[in-house]
Parts: C-alpha cells; structure tokens; sequence
C-alpha cells in the first residue's frame, strides 16, 4: 500500500511540474495518465485481496 501511495504522489509532482513548465507538458499528460492506471491498479488490488 505505501509503493501505491508514494507512485501516486510521484505522478502528481511530474504532472504540477508538467504543467508549471510550460516545455514540460508531455510530462504531465504521461504523469497524468500513469496516475489513473495506478489508481485503478490500486483499486483492482484492493478489491482482488480484500485490503481495507
């Protein structure tokens, strides 16, 4: 659980980041897109293993 939580405070930082820098934006659309897939990751593994 703390892999998932600290992969997702990661993507939001790149994705701030991304959108602070104006060069960066491909960073945040790739940080956004990986934080979404490591939510429903998380949420599938959640509900797989019975993790409350």
């Amino acid at each position: 659980m703390g892999l998932l939580v600290a992969l997702l405070v990661i993507w939001v930082v790149l994705a701030v980041l991304g959108f602070v820098i104006k060069g960066l934006l491909w960073l945040a659309i790739i940080a956004l897109v990986l934080f979404v897939l490591t939510a429903i990751w998380g949420a599938i593994r959640r509900r797989t293993t019975g993790v409350r």
